[in-house]
């Protein structure tokens, strides 16, 4: 069985690209790689078709990952195709809900930072798109952060 994962932030092309190839990374390093499809969407269409940020995509090589990235969005039917949809912020994890299937989607819908122990109350990733490299800088700690954590528990869900 292969289980599926969307990172979501709002454009996809600042935090989704950067957690779902850190994502990618870990479970490689980890042996889960061919268990586990890692994909990234946006809520918004503005960035369709485009690569990520070029401070997203010099974060990414600079510290050793992919960056290899085409934008897309985010719609109902892909609730059908993820096991697993990540949101970037409360305002993704809002929008997310809003365009749900069902009422209740339970845990199939979660917060990036909830698998971060070092995250305290807000869970929330700034969107580092109108700042400056240090942004970038500061979402890529707290995503290695976080999949090292949703790597545990996808780890724990395979062998389980």
């Amino acid at each position: 069985m292969t289980f599926r994962v969307c990172m979501v932030c709002l454009g996809n092309i600042c935090r989704s690209p950067i957690a779902a190839s850190v994502l990618r990374s870990k479970l490689e390093a980890a042996g889960l790689g061919g268990d586990v499809v890692v994909e990234s969407a946006g809520t918004g269409s503005w960035h369709v078709g485009d690569g990520a940020d070029h401070r997203a995509r010099a974060t990414l090589r600079a510290a050793g990952y992919d960056d290899e990235h085409s934008a897309r969005q985010f719609v109902t039917r892909y609730y059908e195709d993820y096991d697993l949809v990540i949101a970037m912020d409360a305002n993704n994890l809002r929008d997310l809900r809003r365009i749900a299937p069902e009422a209740e989607i339970g845990d199939r819908v979660r917060m990036l930072r909830s698998y971060d122990p070092t995250a305290k109350g807000d869970l929330d990733m700034p969107d580092p798109y109108y700042g400056g490299d240090d942004g970038f800088q500061l979402v890529l700690a707290q995503v290695e952060r976080a999949c090292d954590g949703l790597v545990a528990e996808l780890r724990d869900k395979l062998n389980g």
